[in-house]
Order: structure tokens, then C-alpha cells, then sequence
């Protein structure tokens, strides 16, 4: 079904060019627009949506404390960032947000943002979207992770991250060949990765199980090996990691052998 969105932004210019581009993409049926967070619950307790592409500085209730609003929602929809500033991609990163675009948006970087809401949302009725990051079952979706880089925000999926290494007040995520740092702990990131495959393997690191190659012990020293990268395994955590890559092996179908 052709999905249903509301645009808020409390500039008229910036909202009259994000409700176009919106209206230009095929996989969206109906374009809800709002000039401000107010407006927007207003619309939204008459009219269900499936996604909210929302700017971030507002008057009164910003874009920040206005998803915090919609997640209490019994059915919240997914969440767009649309924004002219890089600060607050950790923010909404940590209130699972779906997508983070930087004004000026352009019609390929906002289509790739409905697809993904597409993917999320599962092609379901409005207002059925679930939680922003729950698409092909409550735990399963991907999500991605904004990073800065070089001054442009990027994003990493969190299916590509083999290992996240603890530095400091950041984290170093290995995905692909690339090693940017995030700013979030490893405690926060093993808490809400360990449903998907995660597992902390030392102080410093945590691995995704379905990346791990091998598993070695020499002379009782024990170490494993990920995307080519061979890391330490505290002896605390060596049998929970043995036991995990035994029952993660038969269920994914793609773990370590």
C-alpha cells in the first residue's frame, strides 16, 4: 500500500520544498504537512501515519522532544530527521531514528530515505509501522548508525559492523574497511546489540557472531578472529562466546563453521 507521511518543519520554504519531494515518489500515497511540533500532534491524534519527516530546531517542542512524544504512540511511526545540522545525528541515533538527512535534501538522498521506511514498515496499512527500527519482525530489522566524516554525516548499517572496539569516550565501529568512531559507549552498544548477534567478548571489544572465523586457544590463551583480525577473548567470557557461536552457527545459516 502507498505510504501515508506527515512533513514538519516550521519554515514555510523548507516545508513547501520537502511536501514536493514527497509527493514526487511513487511509493507515497498522501503528504500531511505541519509548520510546527503542536500542529503535527494535532494532525496526527485525527490522521495515523506511516513515517514523519521532521526538522529538528523548532519553536516550543522540537524535533528531538517531539519523537520522544510519538514512541509513547501505542503504534509510533517512523522517524525522518530533516535538518540543516550535523550536532544532533548521536541524538536521534540514540532515540532510533530511521534516517538522518542534512538540508538541502535532494530528490535521490530523500528517496533513499522512503525506501528505507518502505523496508521498515513492511508495506502495511498506515499507522501500522511500529517502532522506527521494527520492520521484517521486532528484532530483526537493520539499523544504521549516523557518523561524521570529514564534516558530511554519514551512515553505517549495523549488519556491516564485524567488531566495535572501546576508545575512550567513543567507539571505533570495523565495518567494510571502514573504521569510523562514534560517540556512544561500548556498554550502551552491547545492551542494545546483543539481540543481534553481539556478543562482549573483552573490556575493549564486542563482536558480531556472525562475522567471527575462528575460534582458537594457545596455550590457554584464547583468541578469535573477525573479518581478518584477530582479537583477544578475556578468559571470562571464552565459554559464553563457545556456546553462543555453537547455537548461532544452525540458526543463521551464515555463522563460523
Amino acid at each position: 500500500m502507498p505510504l501515508r507521511v506527515l512533513a514538519v518543519d516550521d519554515e514555510p520554504p523548507a516545508l513547501e520544498d520537502l511536501t514536493y519531494l514527497l509527493c514526487g515518489d511513487h511509493r507515497i500515497g498522501r503528504v500531511l504537512a505541519a509548520g510546527s511540533s503542536d500542529a503535527a500532534l494535532r494532525l496526527l491524534e485525527c490522521e495515523p501515519v506511516d513515517a514523519v519527516f521532521l526538522d529538528i530546531r523548532m519553536p516550543g517542542l522540537d524535533g528531538l522532544d517531539l519523537m520522544r512524544v510519538l514512541r509513547r504512540f501505542a503504534r509510533p511511526p517512523a522517524v525522518v530527521f530533516v535538518t540543516a545540522y550535523e550536532d544532533f545525528a548521536v541524538d536521534a541515533f540514540a532515540l532510533k531514528a530511521c534516517d538522518y538527512l542534512l538540508k538541502p535534501v535532494g530528490r535521490e538522498r530523500l528517496a533513499e530515505a522512503v525506501q528505507r521506511v518502505a523496508e521498515l514498515i513492511g508495506g502495511g496499512p498506515p499507522g501500522t509501522g511500529g517502532a522506527p527500527h521494527t520492520g521484517r519482525g521486532a528484532d530483526a530489522a537493520d539499523e544504521r548508525i549516523p557518523v561524521d566524516l570529514g564534516g558530511v554525516t554519514r551512515f553505517v548499517s549495523r549488519d556491516e559492523v564485524a567488531y566495535a572496539e572501546a576508545s575512550g569516550d567513543y567507539v571505533r565501529l570495523h565495518a567494510a574497511g571502514r573504521a569510523p568512531l562514534v560517540r556512544v559507549s561500548l556498554a550502551v552498544l552491547e545492551e542494545r546489540w546483543a539481540p543481534h548477534g553481539f556478543l562482549r567478548i573483552h573490556r575493549g571489544y564486542l563482536v558480531s557472531l556472525r562475522h567471527v572465523e575462528e575460534l582458537r586457544s594457545d596455550a590457554g590463551r584464547w583468541t578469535v578472529r573477525v573479518a581478518g583480525t584477530e582479537l583477544p577473548v578475556a578468559r571470562r567470557h571464552t565459554r559464553e562466546l563457545r556456546d553462543h557461536l555453537v547455537r548461532w552457527a544452525p540458526a543463521s545459516g551464515d555463522g563460523p563453521s
